[in-house]
């Protein structure tokens, strides 16, 4: 495993302010981050904008519009963590899928892949570009787009149930599962789109808890304790 994409979302990254930044938070996972570029990963990174927007958070607003206020909440978040990597000694840069002047890149693959020759963090901001389709489907396209060897799902949630935990103490965590059963029974690893976008392409990912100590290199560094979803 060379190459991978880690998927943080917005409300992660907000800490137990649940919205904005927690810098705190955010250095953690830059430490993580740098640990695994100097080992020799690549590391791409997509972030949610849940803590700034979560999709239809106006009824008055038009579903377009709504998604593309997500789109920009996305491109914040990947501005101010890029320069909180850059501060703990990692060059980064920033690709979107649309013009955002001089704030960003505009994606290609040869571009994304020229940056990870040249040792550097890339963030793919932005999700798809378009409406209707969210920062998970975002996540596999780059992922296959960028032939990347396994996104990293680091969620507020440690892995896979069969229920939801925070509502049934009863629910039974997997430790592996495939990506027939998580479309089949729904389990909402990643919304239905880019279940079947991974499905398709053959692209894992693993489930973990973001606030696990070091669980980013853990997963990386064979210390996994979340889920795998097999393809």
């Amino acid at each position: 495993m060379r190459r991978i994409l880690l998927k943080l979302s917005g409300e992660a990254l907000a800490g137990p302010q649940k919205s904005g930044f927690d810098e705190e938070t955010v250095k953690k996972v830059a430490l993580q981050v740098r640990e695994l570029a100097d080992s020799g990963f690549q590391v791409g990174i997509v972030i949610g904008g849940g803590n700034f927007w979560r999709g239809r958070s106006s009824e008055n607003i038009d579903r377009t519009k709504a998604d593309q206020i997500g789109m920009l909440a996305t491109v914040m978040n990947c501005i101010y963590v890029s320069e909180i990597f850059r501060s703990q000694g990692m060059r980064t840069g920033i690709l979107t899928p649309f013009v955002c002047g001089s704030f960003t890149e505009l994606f290609s693959k040869d571009r994304a892949e020229s940056y990870f020759e040249q040792g550097m963090v890339v963030f793919f901001a932005g999700g798809t570009g378009h409406p209707y389709f969210s920062t998970d489907t975002g996540v596999v396209l780059r992922a296959v787009e960028v032939e990347a060897d396994v996104i990293l799902l680091a969620k507020s949630i440690d892995g896979v149930y069969d229920d939801d935990p925070n509502k049934n103490p009863a629910a039974r965590k997997y430790d592996q599962v495939t990506i027939d059963e998580v479309i089949a029974k729904n389990l909402q690893v990643v919304d239905m789109t880019a279940s079947i976008l991974a499905r398709e392409n053959k692209m894992p990912m693993w489930v973990f808890g973001l606030q696990e100590e070091n669980s980013i290199v853990n997963a990386v560094k064979g210390r996994f304790t979340g889920t795998k979803v097999i393809v």
